[in-house]
Formats: structure tokens, C-alpha cells, sequence
């Protein structure tokens, strides 16, 4: 089924007890925003080089409690000419690791009138489980199209053959988990891959590139219509990322190259004004990078109702 995806043909399902897809457009460029739900993670692992104290402030700072954290969990639908993409897939099923209120992709993008049939592309940020999650649902890829592309650095799929979990600091269980999921998506969608080294334009004013840092093919997609521009970051951005940058993340697989990119990107961002759209700023997660001293400040779109 076609869609238009305008702020007022997108409606809420009644199952929605909040708002969870925020419609825009990019030039001639639709984009749906869809939350698949939020994971919540120990405090820690908003910056594990940080002095707990002063990451405890900022937490405080922020009305949010120390202990524990929810991480928004965003996913893009781009509608390009005659192309359906979904930019990352959610977490999918819950693999034994307590997250229970993420996983809400498919009966929302199905809430929205986006059949699965309907997607030509996907384009993957990276390949831990909470962006290939949905992929691997029991049925899902028997409601893909056969000869759906999944556009993925090669860096990513080489690096998931022998990953290094030697710098993140995660909870117990999630690299077994993060290994069992890139590899079983690996071997299900081997046939649909569309690698790339660097750079790749997936359709009219999408383009998909390598950034590195968060894992070795972390990768960013740049929308471009008419002057417009939006950049959605994957999980180059957090959002305690603004204000602390040099922060190190616990899913970065490589956190000092991650804190590079990430200040290189807010720069972009900020020199140029254009959106920004990341997996795990709260939802809907649209708005501008401004310069703060030595530091940025995340500023949200007006919703536009």
C-alpha cells in the first residue's frame, strides 16, 4: 500500500498510550520517525570514563535518576522517488535481557500503514541487536520482499566475524547476545547485503556513510531535497553527548574513535544548521546542534502539528 508521509495523514494507533511516529519532510523527501520503544540501562553506561559523582550531577541535573536510564530507541522510514527505506530495524524480540519495553517496530510501522512488502531498502547504522532486532522476528522476513537490499558498511559485517568487545562496558549477557544476533542476521540476509567501503547513495538524496567509532562500520545516512538536509546519527550522538562529548559510551567497541567522530559530526551539524535525527535521543528525537563554549547544545524542533 502507498503512503504519504505528511504530519496529518499519519495517525495515531489506539494502542498508543503516547505519541510514537512524528512525520516530516525533507524537501521532496517523506520521513516517518518511529519509536520502537525506549531500553532502560544502568546510569553507568551514559559515560563510564566519567567520575561517577559528576555523572551523578548531570543525571540530577536532568530530573533523571542515577541508578538506571531510559535510552530512547528510534527508527527511520524514508520515502525517495519510488524507494521505501527503513533506516535500522529495532530490537525485535527480547533476548533474555530484560528490556521489555523496546520491540514495538513492526506493529507500529503495521499501525502506520507501512506494510513490510513495501520496503525496497534497509539500511543498517550498524549491526548490534537493537538495530537488526526486528530482521529476526519469527515471520518477518517471509513478509520482505525477496529482493530486498540491506545496505551495511563491509567494515561492519567483517568486523561481527571476530568482534572486540575488549573497551565497552556492558551489563552482563549483551555480548553473547550482540554475537548471536549480528551472526544469525549475517547468515538469514547474507543473499541481501549490499555492501560499501565508504560511501553509497542508496536513492535520490539518501546516502549512507562510514564513520567509524561506535563500531568499525558505525555508519550515518544523510537525507538532501531542495535545500533541505537532515542526518540521522545512529548512535554517533547520545543525549549527554552534547555537553559531554568526550564521554565514552558503554556499546562503543572503540570509545576514544567514537568521541571524535561524534564531536566531528555536532560541528557538521551545527556549521550547517540541517537536522538531526539518532537512535537513542528521546523520541522524536528532531532538532538542531549549536555551539556551547567548548561544548554543543542539542536545541528540539517545534513539533509541527
Amino acid at each position: 500500500m502507498d503512503f504519504e508521509l505528511t504530519p496529518h495523514s499519519v495517525r495515531m494507533g489506539t494502542d498508543d498510550l503516547v505519541p510514537s511516529r512524528y512525520a516530516l519532510r525533507i524537501g521532496e523527501i517523506d520521513v516517518l520517525v518511529v519509536s520502537d520503544g525506549v531500553l532502560t540501562l544502568p546510569g553507568a553506561m551514559l559515560g563510564h570514563n566519567a567520575e561517577p559523582a559528576v555523572r551523578a550531577a548531570w543525571l540530577d541535573y536532568n530530573f533523571l535518576p542515577t541508578d538506571t536510564l531510559d535510552w530512547g530507541l528510534n527508527v527511520v522510514v524514508v520515502r525517495s522517488g519510488d524507494r521505501t527505506i527503513l533506516i535500522d530495524a529495532g530490537l525485535g524480540d527480547d533476548p533474555n535481557l530484560n528490556l521489555p519495553r523496546a520491540g514495538q517496530l513492526a506493529h507500529r510501522l503495521e499501525a502506520a500503514g507501512i506494510h513490510l512488502a513495501s520496503v525496497t531498502d534497509v539500511v543498517l547504522t550498524h549491526m548490534h541487536m537493537d538495530h537488526i532486532g526486528m530482521l529476526l522476528v519469527d515471520g518477518v522476513k517471509d513478509q520482505l520482499r525477496p529482493d530486498l537490499r540491506i545496505h551495511v558498511a563491509a567494515a561492519e559485517v567483517e568486523f561481527w566475524t571476530h568482534p572486540d568487545f575488549s573497551h565497552v562496558s556492558m551489563p552482563q549477557g549483551f555480548p553473547d547476545a550482540l554475537r548471536a544476533a549480528a551472526k544469525r542476521f549475517a547468515e538469514e540476509y547474507r543473499s541481501n547485503l549490499q555492501t560499501f567501503e565508504e560511501e553509497h547513495k542508496v536513492a535520490p538524496g539518501v546516502v549512507v556513510t562510514r564513520t567509524g567509532g561506535h563500531t568499525p562500520g558505525h555508519s550515518v545516512v544523510r537525507l538532501a531535497s531542495d535545500g533541505d538536509r537532515l542526518m540521522f546519527a545512529g548512535d554517533a550522538v547520545f543525549a549527554v553527548g552534547f555537553e559531554h562529548p568526550d564521554w565514552f559510551n558503554g556499546f562503543e567497541h572503540d570509545p576514544e574513535e567514537a568521541a571524535r567522530v561524534r564531536v566531528r559530526l555536532l560541528r557538521e551539524l551545527a556549521a550547517s544548521g540541517e537536522l538531526l535525527v539518532a537512535t537513542h535521543l528521546p523520541f522524536p528525537s528532531v532538532g538542531h546542534v549549536a555551539v556551547d563554549g567548548d561544548a554543543f547544545r542539542w536545541v528540539p524542533l517545534f513539533w509541527d502539528y
